[in-house]
């Protein structure tokens, strides 16, 4: 149904949501049925008289509140019954949370159907997977993790490996055992927000160290090591959140050395490791002795599993390792661990990882044609940017004119270990959002920018 144009009521309220309460309206009076495509956004905003921009988030709106779904290329439809019968719950499928560096979502019905089949064989024991399990994993779903960790290079005796709640839970974990409150932990000087809250919370002191392009300065860790004598050094040296720089292979066997050196334990966040086609080697195969591996799943499957793979140095770190998770989340989830398992076996996780891994390429390249003059750093892979504002914008102004519209943005100022946070932002290309609004969202981005203009 191209030619819908809804009639909008006077209101003094915002005319963007009075177009997604009209396809609310006429969904419910049967005017718009489950499957229907809806108008393209400039086709409406010319049809109405309106800006793109007040129609695009018009249908940001809407898809937030479960009314609609965008398919790559297609357009934008009425969303219905899934193939089973079932209806999709709108609630549910529209809570998402922007903050987090969301990784594409599968759109690929054949893939979605794999997924869904796994899940229903899972299903046929559900009565045993509620149980108290092993707080890090069963023999079967080890030898899953094993399976997938071998696709870094790494094959881990058994008794190494712990199955985890995710990986913020892991890195807990492993500082828990490496320290006790006011020691410190080292990292790159702009890092991941979670080690910044788990030291907060653990009451650990954390000292940031200056990179380069090539990953954090050797000569700045020893340093570092020299005055501050820390337990540990933490690192997300593929793809780093939120600058999307990767560590290079010779830069890590300098960095393991620099640790062999100092027998300084290494927390590697191998969160984006698994997505890019040739990541250089974890530190982990280099200084295996010392590292706490953790390989999360949240990137490169999905962030609702809460699941991580952890390798520790040796056996009897792990058995601390797992003392840890009991005391603070039990176990992993074992309906999680068993749908994993499934999918790792039956090929599903790496067609979801590869499709993760596509999708992050195309993403980029909207990104590079809808940003032309943006100065922004990336990777071809990754699925956010790292983006510098031009003179005279402040990250809030951005913050602010991109409010409601369904793209993830967040500020430097979570990043900055210490000191003062440049005007700079990580915007997330995946999550529930879809190639057309994405275009559309760096467009009015890339205009922002580029003239100041703003339009209801």
């Amino acid at each position: 149904m191209t030619a819908w144009i809804p009639e909008l009521p006077a209101s003094s309220g915002p005319v963007y949501l009075s177009i997604a309460d009209a396809i609310a309206r006429d969904m419910e009076t049967g005017q718009l049925q489950s499957g229907d495509r809806l108008p393209p956004q400039r086709k409406l905003a010319a049809g109405l008289g309106l800006d793109f921009t007040t129609v695009s988030r018009a249908y940001t709106e809407a898809a937030r509140r479960g009314l609609v779904e965008s398919q790559v290329g297609r357009g934008t439809f009425i969303r219905g019954a899934q193939k089973d019968g079932r209806q999709d719950d709108p609630l549910r499928s529209a809570q998402v949370d922007l903050s987090m560096n969301l990784p594409p979502e599968p759109d690929d019905p054949d893939l979605i159907d794999r997924m869904r089949g796994g899940l229903a064989d899972v299903s046929a024991n559900m009565v045993s997977l509620l149980r108290y399990q092993s707080g890090i994993g069963s023999e079967k779903d080890k030898e899953a993790a094993s399976v997938w960790l071998s696709m870094r290079g790494m094959v881990p005796r058994l008794d190494r490996v712990a199955i985890t709640p995710g990986a913020h839970p892991a890195i807990m974990a492993a500082l828990d055992v490496l320290t006790t409150p006011n020691d410190t932990i080292v990292c790159e000087a702009i890092t991941y927000p979670g080690i910044r809250k788990i030291c907060k919370h653990m009451r650990l002191n954390l000292v940031g160290i200056d990179v380069d392009d090539e990953g954090i300065l050797p000569d700045a860790l020893s340093d570092v090591i020299a005055l501050h004598n820390p337990k540990a050094l933490y690192l997300n040296p593929t793809l780093n959140n939120p600058t999307t720089r990767t560590m290079t292979t010779e830069r890590r066997m300098t960095i393991a050395d620099i640790l062999r050196r100092h027998q300084l334990p290494l927390i590697e966040d191998d969160a984006y490791g698994f997505v890019p086609a040739r990541a250089p080697a974890p530190l982990a195969t280099m200084v295996p002795d010392l590292t706490w591996h953790i390989g999360g799943l949240a990137k490169c499957i999905g962030a609702g599993l809460r699941l991580a793979y952890v390798v520790s140095p040796d056996s009897r770190q792990a058995l601390s390792l797992e003392q840890a998770i009991k005391t603070t989340a039990v176990m992993a989830s074992p309906v999680t661990m068993a749908i994993v398992t499934r999918w790792i076996t039956d090929g599903t996780a790496d067609r979801i990882r590869r499709f993760v891994r596509k999708e992050a390429l195309a993403r980029q390249k909207i990104a590079s044609q809808y940003l032309p003059n943006a100065n922004f750093v990336s990777d071809p892979e990754a699925f956010n940017i790292w983006l510098t504002l031009p003179h005279g914008w402040h990250r809030a102004d951005i913050m602010g004119r991109m409010a409601g519209r369904g793209l993830g943005i967040v500020p430097s100022d979570a990043f900055v270990v210490s000191g003062q946070a440049h005007e700079q932002l990580r915007i997330c290309l995946g999550g529930p959002i879809s190639r057309d609004n994405l275009r559309e969202q760096l467009e009015f981005l890339g205009h922002t920018l580029d003239y100041g203009l703003w339009a209801e």
